[in-house]
């Protein structure tokens, strides 16, 4: 039996470990180490390699990579059945996502260099990102968020001190168009089952469902996933 406490007191947990002070991560401790390598070098189950060499000496099934050339049914369940690669994050108090494939890089927050007559709510500049001047927005005045005072520590209901968060900046690409804002909060790369996914709602009062994709449900939260080429198409018709 592997002993699986990031999923309990780790980092998938509660995060009430007192190890994570100082690894931080899950993925630095020994006991999360050792389980994987533990779960390598298992003994492999009775008939493995019978069942195995009984399958690969079966004659193959041409397999097309386009599904488009499938029959309905069969598409629609591999679409279904496909998950989403998102990167979730926070802004103020609203979490939100995007597709994982824009994402280029996440770094620790940098100086921003204004603009003479150019910065403004919305294009706050420009940032160092390696040695690259590029150009730093504010997502939550363009999304029309309400900003809140963000502190690294945050507490629970009652008061008590849970875990510790620090503020990111992001790179995004989309469609070759590269930009920096950014965000309170990122929770890293998630694979999400479609299954979680509902229509937006045709009556909503928030601000920034005008820009969102789908609602995802996550952690019992419900996670607005942005449509990145409305916002960044609203973006530069807003700055240029």
């Amino acid at each position: 039996m592997i002993e699986k406490c990031w999923n309990e007191i780790g980092i998938q947990g509660d995060r009430s470990c007192a190890e994570l002070n100082t690894v931080i991560h899950c993925r630095n401790c020994s006991v999360y180490t050792r389980a994987g390598r533990n779960l390598l070098e298992r003994d492999a189950p009775e008939n493995y390699r019978a069942e195995w060499t009984n399958l690969l000496a079966q004659t193959p099934t041409p397999v097309t990579s386009d599904r488009n050339t499938l029959p309905q049914l069969q598409r629609a369940t591999a679409e279904f059945f496909d998950p989403l690669s998102l990167v979730i994050f926070r802004l103020g108090a609203e979490w939100l996502a995007l597709a994982a494939s824009t994402f280029q890089e996440i770094t620790p927050p940098s100086p921003i260099h204004t603009l003479p007559h150019r910065s403004n709510e919305i294009l706050l500049g420009l940032v160092n990102i390696r040695g690259e001047l590029l150009p730093c927005i504010s997502l939550s005045n363009l999304l029309g968020l309400e900003r809140q005072g963000t502190h690294p520590k945050l507490l629970n209901q009652q008061g008590d001190l849970t875990r510790v968060v620090y503020s990111r900046m992001v790179v995004v690409n989309i469609q070759g168009d590269i930009w920096v804002f950014s965000v309170d909060e990122i929770e890293g790369i998630h694979r999400c089952d479609r299954h979680l996914i509902e229509e937006v709602p045709s009556v909503v009062s928030k601000a920034p469902i005008s820009y969102t994709k789908w609602i995802v449900n996550w952690r019992n939260k419900k996670i607005n996933y942005l449509d990145e080429e409305l916002v960044f198409s609203t973006l530069k018709r807003r700055i240029l």
